[in-house]
């Protein structure tokens, strides 16, 4: 295999890939085999016509599509590694050349990792952010355990209320006629929730248990369903059970039960603290945002499309992950949600934008500042992987190819750079408003110059 590299505008790149004409005549042979099953010619068994037969009969080039995947999928991450360059995007394939004893020859389009031209970096200015824990904050956190704590009761004597939960069966109406999706028998519902249309909610305050009674309400115009969108409705429900949560007294018991302390201002005390941490954290989150988003701000990337493509690709298939862990496909996701997957994209655009420039400002700093990281610091961070999986620190490392222990350096010089960065930061007070923050800012620049 031979590997060309054209440059072209934007950081973007030709790859031409050669593969030798053995290796073609290989993946041809390749492609016969496992499709030989399924081609029928009379006078011939099943999976046994011969490969010049079939070729004869249906073109030279049944086979070429197949053994052209094949060798693309073979040779195009050998072809990256060889040409040294740092592709940042997915390939759009051309073939330019396929034929039986002839080399195989294509064409690879991708981005590069562009140029930056940085800013200031050190000594940027951030909003001091206020990490003093109020006594309204450490009750309501208290409260919020005491909401996890709480138990159902079923209630009947008095009718429903906002904020109980009901049992209902229930049959939704368009025209008269039962519409697919709208019935549901011995539903759970929360009113006040809003996890229903309109005002379906707000009609069953005052109803009691036995009741049956009618809704009306009006499906949205944008309603995921576009037979139902903007139509009125007719549900029938009938009213089974009232139930509503019980809390415990905020006491020294409660804290016993939720804690291993003995008394509720001992409780109070520990809840401050970990809320104090939670703070500090955010802060800490706050003011590395900031700091890098004036460094990005202050710099020059110009960021390849394709780049830009592949992350909002990456980002929605992370979702996609991430729902899949609550048992609900993306198609379902899009289904209730109206979304098509181009506007799942559109939507995740600005914060891939975001990432890929932080990503490469932090990047370049490493590189200006010569941060380096030894053997020992990456030993260090698959240790901490390795407990993070319950394995053992050696067997994850065995695991761990080239390119994994190059994204761990990659990271911890990146962290490595935004603690260079937050060293030197300066703060300042925030500003009570938006023209303030202006002047402040302008000061900052005229300080650079």
């Amino acid at each position: 295999m031979s590997v060309q590299v054209e440059k072209l505008e934007n950081s973007m790149a030709k790859l031409t890939i050669e593969v030798a004409a053995e290796e073609v005549e290989k993946a041809i042979q390749a492609a016969y085999m496992k499709q030989k099953g399924k081609i029928s010619i009379p006078g011939f068994r099943k999976g046994k016509v011969p490969r010049h037969m079939i070729e004869k009969m249906y073109g030279t080039g049944i086979f070429y599509e197949e053994a052209a995947n094949s060798l693309i999928q073979e040779n195009y991450p050998n072809a990256v590694e060889e040409c040294g360059e740092d592709v940042v995007s997915r390939p759009t394939i051309d073939v330019v050349q396929l034929e039986s004893g002839k080399p195989f020859v294509f064409t690879a389009e991708v981005a590069l990792k562009p140029e930056v031209k940085l800013g200031k970096y050190l000594g940027v200015q951030v909003t001091k952010v206020d990490i003093d824990v109020t006594d309204e904050e450490v009750t309501e956190a208290v409260e919020k355990e005491r909401q996890k704590n709480s138990r159902m009761i079923t209630v009947t004597d008095r009718p429903v209320q906002t904020g109980d939960t009901v049992v209902i069966d229930y049959e939704g109406f368009v025209d008269g006629v039962a519409f697919e999706g709208g019935k549901g028998e011995n539903h759970s519902l929360e009113i006040g929730s809003h996890s229903f249309i309109d005002t379906f909610e707000d009609q069953l305050v005052g109803k009691n248990p036995g009741d049956e009674t009618e809704v009306n309400v009006t499906f949205p115009e944008q309603y995921h369903a576009p037979e139902l969108a903007g139509k009125p409705a007719l549900f029938k429900v009938k009213l089974h059970e009232i139930k509503t949560k019980e809390l415990p007294e905020l006491n020294d018991e409660f804290a016993q039960d939720v804690s291993e302390f003995e008394t509720l201002d001992e409780y109070r005390a520990d809840v401050r603290k970990h809320l104090e941490v939670e703070k500090e954290n955010a802060a800490k989150r706050t003011k590395e945002d900031e700091a890098i988003q004036k460094i990005i701000d202050k710099s020059e990337i110009r960021i390849p499309e394709p780049m830009l493509d592949t992350q909002c690709e990456n980002m929605v298939n992370e979702f996609a992950q991430r729902i899949a862990q609550s048992g609900l496909s993306i198609e379902q996701y899009m289904q209730f949600s109206g979304l098509t997957l181009d506007k799942l994209k559109e939507q995740v655009r600005p914060e891939a934008e975001t990432r890929i420039k932080s990503s490469l400002v932090l990047e370049q700093i490493a590189k200006e500042e010569n941060i380096e990281v030894s053997d020992e610091e990456i030993d260090a961070e698959v240790a901490k992987m390795a407990a993070s999986y319950g394995m053992e620190a050696d067997k994850l490392k065995e695991y761990l190819g080239d390119a994994e222990k190059k994204s761990i350096r990659r990271d911890l010089s990146v962290t490595k750079a935004v603690d260079l960065i937050m060293e030197n930061v300066k703060e300042r007070a925030k500003a009570k408003t938006k023209k303030e923050e202006k002047e402040a800012d302008a000061k900052e620049d005229t300080t650079e110059e």
